[in-house]
């Protein structure tokens, strides 16, 4: 059967990555511009460079694909517009988008531009493939935690209902341990959201593991949140068999030979597995190609960048291999291992380890791994000398490297400690070399095939037509005429000959028709030379020129708002704000009832808790005499194989123990809307009403704010939209990673996943503790999914009479693990807030010093 052979995509952070990606063989490139992408720290274009980038990879081949992969607040459409309608006059291939109303907002400009929907959508089974393709999606980037089995099970399901789109996943690079668009550490940690481009990368610190209150010692494992990079050359055949389109490479900030390294070794990792696939060859023959590959760039792959190197998740899911925990940062390859210090000969002895030697020379930059403990503050350098002049008894080489005086600490280096390579400046040149003088103003490094098909009869001109096999063809006619040959006649090695002279052009000779041209005949070689050239140049114009999508008119007024501040004036503040308890335990929800709640979210992590929480609202029913409302928080992500927590949930809601359900992803909405009633929770990530428009469009009753949202966003996403379907958390513990990395599992068993756990998150209560002494708790979900939640609760109290007045009338409260006498407390004074009786500055000083949990004023704040 025919493969589709996988697009390489590859980053690229400014000019110098996008020609390294070019020169060693991406067929695309993704890149930012000065707005809406989540890498604000990368180099990236600005708007008035698009036309030049775009041409310029357009004549190589090359697809551009520009990042829009942030949240757009409400007050920044109007700038996502003019950002969006300049990058497809430009003539970008496609945007990469993140926030659901942007993909609305794209149709309205074009009806054609094509969408790719960002791995920061969270998509992570069929159900989110079909929402894609309903946002007008031409391709799916899914996230990075979904295997290569849940890959084949997505591809086989939307097949199945005729929601299939082209798929895209990561091969290469680094591996975040949250889920794309659902880490809210840089946020609650520091303001800087990750949704926003900002993340500060938290998951790369140390952290202390505490199993109920106490400290468990993990030698040289701190590094608990820190996976290693992704590395999948040896899973290359099984994606192409999966039918993956495309393979992303990983790293906007990396540098140009990072780029070129990985671009070039995935390049010819997939031009050899398919070649063997289509050639009949057997999956097994083609990973055994794929291994040889992938041991082969081991060295390279390691010195462009490496946390050490792994699968991640494409084999699924194994606790004990994703995070070896002992560092966060770049290492390079290991060369050995300190034998001693020797201070007076400016010089260390290393035992090298195999096949090292060949890697180590003067002007490499190495370092000594202080693992497990601060590695900010390691020693290193770069070398002087490098001496081989020992061998020991068991055979091992010995080496003294040297460095330049005052370059190393020799009181800090320590017999034992690791040594690691993290320079090879003649590994650079090399790559350097790929890109560098090549393509503008030499020949191209990597050239791509074209077909010439040459036709013509004696006393006729010569026809020659070029094509690139991207839909670009060009042809011409000689002005000299096609004659009875006296001796050399033209056929096909002449014609391959001098059609295939392709130097100073990024062609490559694919191969020659002559079916069409008569035998025996004559044309001199400067006339199929000057045809040649002619043809190349106005190939390489035709690929230049942008592709002409259709562009809407941009004189439409904004529709104006029924539901603005007019509108809510003349309504005044008639309703009663209606404060939803957030719960996760039955007696939590006991004392929330207790306390008068008439709604309630219940988040059990055992999901047979669903049924007794029912059986609980029902008997405040029966008490109160009035209506009380059930809502069950299913997990936030969901994964083909677990339909069995959706049918616990759905048969709860079925049977009147519940009354909705709290959706927090597409499965939740395309499995329960039309049959039970739905609310949107946060992760769903609201930033704006366009993305409220959508979601409520498909039943749901109201939506929850995002949590990047500070005051003023807020005050501008509530003016433009239906404040009544419109809900805010205004105290919370705020949900930061969540996680397929289970750190129950990799750091409190010995098992891979929860088949061989022994499932430690049911008997134990775990803590992370940070740099700066703040305990973390960390919670494990029905689906086994981590996530670890802030020290401290967060209170929006301040800004409720504010947001009352604004018609907000859904007001949610939080809890983690309080006691009910807590929880029965606290939302006793927010609702004397919302009465009026006590401003938020009370509330907040109270909560603080009465009940210490610990609130602050979280990130409802204005941030300049």
């Amino acid at each position: 059967m025919p493969f589709k052979k996988p697009e390489i995509l590859s980053p690229a952070g400014g000019w110098d990555c996008a020609r390294a990606a070019v020169e060693n063989g991406a067929d695309a490139i993704y890149f930012g511009t000065t707005s809406f992408n989540a890498r604000a720290r990368a180099n990236n274009f600005a708007p008035e460079e698009l036309p030049d980038l775009m041409a310029y990879l357009h004549r190589r081949g090359v697809r551009g694909y520009l990042t829009f992969n942030t949240l757009v607040f409400q007050d920044e459409l109007d700038e996502a517009r003019e950002v969006l309608r300049t990058a497809i006059v430009a003539g970008v291939d496609a945007a990469i988008v993140q926030d659901v109303g942007i993909c609305a907002v794209i149709r309205e400009i074009s009806p054609d531009f094509p969408i790719h929907a960002s791995t920061q959508m969270t998509v992570t089974s069929s159900h989110g493939v079909k929402q894609a393709k309903e946002l007008g999606a031409s391709l799916v980037v899914l996230a990075r935690e979904n295997s290569v089995t849940e890959i084949e099970a997505i591809q086989k399901q939307t097949a199945a209902e005729g929601t299939q789109l082209p798929l895209e996943t990561f091969v290469h690079g680094a591996l975040c341990v949250a889920y794309s668009g659902q880490c809210l550490t840089s946020e609650s940690l520091g303001g800087r959201s990750a949704n926003r481009g900002q993340c500060a990368q938290s998951c790369r610190l140390p952290y202390e593991l505490l199993v109920d209150g106490q400290k468990v010692e993990m030698g040289d494992k701190q590094f608990l949140l820190s996976p290693q990079d992704l590395a999948a050359i040896e899973v290359v055949p099984d994606l192409i068999v999966a039918g993956v389109s495309s393979f992303k490479i990983e790293g906007r900030l990396k540098t140009p030979q990072y780029v070129a390294a990985i671009t070039r070794a995935y390049r010819a990792a997939v031009d050899d597995c398919h070649a063997a696939l289509e050639a009949g060859k057997t999956l097994a023959e083609a990973q055994k190609i794929a291994r040889t590959l992938r041991h082969h760039d081991t060295y390279t792959l390691e010195m462009s960048f490496s946390r050490g190197l792994y699968t991640g998740w494409m084999k699924g899911n194994d606790n004990q291999k994703l995070a070896h925990a002992r560092f966060g940062k770049k290492r390079g390859a290991l060369v050995g291992e300190v034998v001693e210090a020797i201070p007076h000969r400016d010089g260390v002895l290393i035992t090298l380890a195999p096949n090292a030697a060949a890697h180590l020379k003067a002007g490499d930059g190495v370092v000594f791994g202080l693992e497990g403990a601060d590695t900010e503050n390691e020693d290193g350098g770069f070398l002087r000398t490098v001496d081989f002049d020992t061998e020991t008894a068991e055979g091992a080489k010995e080496s003294i490297v040297r460095f330049g005086e005052g370059v190393i600490e020799f009181n800090r280096i320590a017999p034992g400690m690791k040594v690691y390579k993290t320079k090879d400046a003649q590994l650079d040149r090399q790559l350097d070399a790929t890109w560098k003088f090549a393509g503008e103003g030499g020949d191209p490094n990597y050239r791509r095939p074209v077909w010439f098909t040459v036709a013509g009869r004696a006393g006729e001109p010569v026809r020659v037509s070029l094509r690139d096999g991207e839909g670009h063809a060009v042809s011409g006619t000689s002005e000299v005429m096609l004659a009875p040959a006296a001796k050399s006649a033209l056929d096909d090695a002449k014609l391959a000959d001098q059609l295939g002279r392709l130097g100073g052009t990024p062609f490559a000779l694919g191969g020659v028709d002559a079916a069409g041209l008569a035998t025996g005949l004559f044309l001199p070689t400067s006339v199929l030379n000057n045809l040649r050239r002619d043809l190349c140049d106005r190939l390489l114009a035709l690929r230049a020129e942008p592709p002409k999508w259709v562009m809407r008119g941009t004189n439409a007024p904004p529709a104006k708002n029924p539901h603005g501040p007019e509108a809510r004036a003349a309504n005044g503040r008639d309703a009663h704000a209606t404060l939803i308890p957030f719960v996760r335990h039955v007696a939590q929800a006991e004392a929330a009832f207790a306390a008068g709640a008439t709604a309630l979210y219940f988040d059990p992590e055992n999901p047979k808790d669903f049924r007794q929480a029912g059986e609980i609202a029902e008997t405040f029913r029966q008490l109160a005499g009035k209506p009380v409302e059930l809502f069950l928080a299913p997990p936030r992500v969901f994964k083909h194989g677990e339909e069995w927590i959706l049918k616990q949930v759905e048969q709860s809601v079925a049977k009147g123990r519940a009354d909705g359900v709290l959706a927090r992803n597409a499965a939740h909405i395309q499995s329960f809307a039309g049959k039970f009633r739905l609310r949107g929770d946060f992760s769903l990530n609201v930033a704006n009403a366009r993305t409220a428009a959508f979601y409520l469009g498909k039943g749901l009753e109201s939506v929850t704010a995002s949590y990047d949202l500070n005051a003023t966003q807020l005050d501008a996403l509530i003016g433009a939209m239906d404040p009544a379907k419109l809900e805010l958390t205004i105290h919370q513990h705020m949900p930061m990673f969540h996680m397929e990395h289970c750190v129950f599992c990799a750091f409190m068993s010995s098992g891979k996943d929860y088949h061989d756990c022994g499932r430690p998150c049911e008997s134990h209560t775990v803590h992370l503790r940070d740099r700066y002494g703040m305990e973390h708790q960390l919670k494990a979900d029905a689906g086994c999914r981590n996530t670890l939640y802030n020290a401290k609760a967060q209170s929006g109290a301040e800004h409720v009479p504010h947001l009352l007045g604004l018609g907000i009338r859904r007001l949610r409260v939080e809890f983690m693990d309080e006691t009910p006498e807590v929880v029965a407390a606290t939302l006793d004074r927010y609702s004397r807030l919302t009465n009026g009786e006590i401003s938020g500055r009370q509330l907040w000083e109270e909560l603080k010093l009465k009940n210490q949990l610990g609130v602050t004023r979280g990130t409802m704040n204005v941030v300049e």
